[in-house]
């Protein structure tokens, strides 16, 4: 079974990518509506070591429609979802999201966030 992934940060990366699913993954550019981002300070070694930043953004749900996130949408299997998850540290949760192309997708946002997608991960 295969998922859609939008990712606003880091796992857009290529070296992140390969480090975490082995392969580069195809995307297309979507929105989140709703959401605003922020900065995390990343503390995991293997994290800081694939995506070379100290801080990742972060996204917290508003609710508001004129909030808009830009990222892209790729699609992984559910292993890979699993490796996506142990690449995420504990600040983010794993939600299902309406994307602004109507795609539903997983998407991690603020463990802290009230979301109004289903946790999941």
């Amino acid at each position: 079974m295969l998922h859609n992934l939008f990712s606003y940060g880091t796992l857009r990366y290529p070296q992140v990518q390969q480090d975490t699913f082995g392969r580069q993954l195809t995307h297309s550019p979507d929105q989140l509506i709703g959401y605003r981002v922020r900065l995390v300070e990343i503390t995991d070694p293997a994290v800081l070591a694939s995506s070379k930043e100290k801080y990742h953004p972060i996204v917290f749900y508003t609710g508001d429609k004129g909030h808009k996130v830009s990222g892209v949408v790729m699609q992984i299997t559910e292993q890979e979802l699993l490796q996506a998850d142990s690449y995420e540290v504990e600040d983010y949760k794993r939600v299902s999201a309406k994307l602004a192309s109507g795609k539903h997708a997983w998407v991690y946002v603020s463990a802290l966030s009230q979301s109004p997608g289903n946790d999941n991960g």
